[in-house]
């Protein structure tokens, strides 16, 4: 009886392991199918691995398994992990206030056309086109900073004109929420400002100035001065110290001589008035540098005007359909710029991106800006806080390419 019973529960045993072994056979052909489909457990995932743009639903607790401190940093960032390259892409409505320095100029409606033709990329809204009207105001900017504020728009795009005085306002925006990116001209402390999308590198710009003068008055050099916006304008700021910077710092320019800074406050007839002015009080003066395109156009046409072209030359920052005939003409032998459309058309989907969790406004994000490519933010060296992308490049024009 004994040994029947021992048979019997021998039986039992082997078919129990028989079971048992199909069973481990179904289970791993099962997990070989998901991991060949793809279906493998978030959980097994390197960190950082998250499609770029999208954000972890709010409340939602790392499976299983999951590292911690990965599923953290992803969560936290809102957008794709830095080093990644975002493609910026449409995501319904957006309402931004493109703010310039001010209304009637020409490379202010550059800007805003470029804005316009991101937002139809984008299936957005254009932009809320609006300034003071005149860029004598320097403070005039603070309202509309203060009233996109109120209305509660999505980011705020600002060609900074009143230096720090727009601090205040700024920091408004910033505790609501709303981005701000600045273009053009910064916020100087860089607080409150989401990112800068600098037209060119500032430093680069006072080297480019100072090579312009001394192409222009030769190798025996002479007095030149300079004709600049307003005395607020952040941007004409930076790039005059930056050319001071490259006077005094390298012997090849000794023979130049910087004898005056005036503003023309982006007035053309008071860039006009004060371009004869430094011809007065400056008998042995040159060349007038103009880091403005409303100033130097109106240099170029006080000289011409008074048929001192042969005597004082003029250069700076111009709009080339504006120079042409000032450059064929001798006045103007040499400008340089960068393009105003692509500068607004930067900022609007750098606008877009940040505001819509696509991007972080972090040093080493990159994203995809249409048909402007790939920008990474880094840290701006003119300031000592603040972010920036620089778009670039310039274009120095003459004669020859007119």
């Amino acid at each position: 009886m004994k040994s029947r019973t021992i048979r019997i529960a021998a039986l039992v045993a082997a078919a129990s392991l028989f079971i048992a072994a199909c069973g481990s056979d179904d289970d791993a052909d099962t997990a070989t199918t998901e991991a060949a489909s793809g279906s493998e457990p978030a959980a097994t995932e390197p960190a950082g691995t998250e499609p770029a743009g999208t954000e972890a639903p709010a409340g939602t607790e790392a499976p299983a398994g999951t590292d911690a401190a990965a599923s953290d940093t992803t969560a936290d960032s809102g957008a794709a992990a830095t080093g990644d390259v975002v493609a910026i892409e449409a995501d319904g409505d957006f309402n931004a206030l493109l703010l310039p320095k001010c209304t009637g100029n020409a490379v202010f409606d550059q800007a805003n056309e470029g804005a316009i033709e991101a937002a139809g990329e984008l299936g957005a809204a254009d932009p809320q086109f609006s300034a003071p009207a005149s860029c004598a105001d320097t403070t005039g900017q603070i309202e509309f900073v203060t009233n996109a504020v109120t209305q509660g728009v999505d980011a705020i795009m600002i060609s900074n004109n009143a230096g720090d005085q727009v601090q205040t306002a700024v920091d408004d925006a910033d505790a609501a929420g709303i981005p701000v990116v600045a273009w053009d001209s910064p916020i100087p402390s860089g607080q409150g400002e989401d990112l800068f999308v600098a037209q060119v590198d500032f430093d680069e710009t006072g080297v480019v100035m100072a090579d312009m003068a001394l192409n222009i008055l030769g190798d025996d050099g002479g007095q030149f001065a300079i004709l600049s916006a307003t005395p607020d304008a952040a941007n004409q700021n930076a790039w005059i110290a930056a050319m001071e910077e490259a006077l005094t710092s390298d012997p090849k320019y000794a023979s130049l001589e910087l004898v005056d800074t005036v503003y023309g406050n982006d007035d053309a007839d008071e860039s006009y008035n004060q371009a004869l002015a430094l011809v007065d009080s400056n008998p042995d003066l040159e060349l007038i540098m103009a880091p403005t395109t409303v100033g130097i156009a109106a240099a170029a046409k006080a000289m011409q005007d008074e048929g001192l072209c042969e005597t004082v030359k003029v250069s700076g920052l111009g709009l080339p359909d504006e120079m042409r005939d000032f450059t064929t003409a001798g006045c103007a032998p040499e400008f340089a710029l960068w393009s105003f459309v692509d500068l607004g058309y930067l900022t609007y989907y750098a606008a877009y991106g940040i505001a819509k969790g696509q991007i972080e406004a972090a040093e080493g994000t990159s994203f995809e800006a249409g048909r402007m490519g790939e920008y990474t933010i880094e840290k701006d060296p003119t300031r000592d806080n603040g972010l920036r992308i620089v778009m670039g490049p310039f274009s120095v024009y003459n004669a020859d390419n007119l």
